[in-house]
């Protein structure tokens, strides 16, 4: 008979995106995994396979979270950019908070790979696109509404900008120990709207 997991496979797969978050794929040993994790050898192997596995089960949860609630935001009644403005105060919270900002940089870990891994670029392409869209589509309706002011704009351009600057932000918190630098940021991306 088999015995039953006794850990909780969603909180470990959180506690893999802040061990890849902090030492990067290549960086995190087994050792780093198993600590950062609290299981056992066998049961990484035997529950999540390969550490590569182990990776792209956390990046795409990550990610499916991530898109997940920025489109609810997105398909929110009511003001398109005051959604988006919710998205990047949200995301600039996060990144500012030491413990929750962990998880978040399994995305630059992720992205090194892109280069030497067909299965993550494809998933990063597939992604980018299904948020670029999402944005476009938020935009289309602020535009609607009357939100974007008078002057025309390229809503593909801007919806592409802001879903590259979520991923810009993330950068910009690991490289930096100033919390202003992400609010300025995150004034200047909002600025776009006006």
């Amino acid at each position: 008979m088999a015995r039953s997991k006794e850990f909780d496979t969603t909180l470990v797969l959180h506690k893999a995106m802040e061990v890849f978050g902090h030492y990067g794929y290549e960086g995190a040993s087994l050792q780093n995994l198993l600590d950062g994790l609290g299981i056992a050898r066998q049961s990484l192997y035997d529950t999540y396979g390969t550490k590569r596995d182990l990776f792209l089960l956390a990046v795409k949860h990550y990610a499916s979270e991530k898109m997940t609630a920025v489109i609810s935001y997105l398909e929110r009644p009511g003001s398109v950019k005051e959604s988006i403005a919710e998205i990047f105060r949200e995301i600039v919270t996060v990144l500012k908070d030491e413990s929750r900002c962990k998880e978040c940089f399994i995305l630059l870990s992720a992205i090194d790979q892109v280069p030497h891994d067909t299965e993550i670029a494809d998933f990063f392409r597939d992604d980018m696109a299904r948020l670029e869209e999402a944005f476009y589509t938020a935009l289309v309706r602020a535009q609607e509404q009357g939100e974007l002011g008078h002057r025309e704009k390229n809503l593909r351009a801007l919806a592409q900008y802001l879903n590259h600057a979520r991923y810009a932000l993330t950068q910009a918190a690991k490289l930096t120990t100033n919390p202003e630098v992400l609010d300025h940021i995150l004034t200047v991306t909002l600025s776009t709207l006006d």
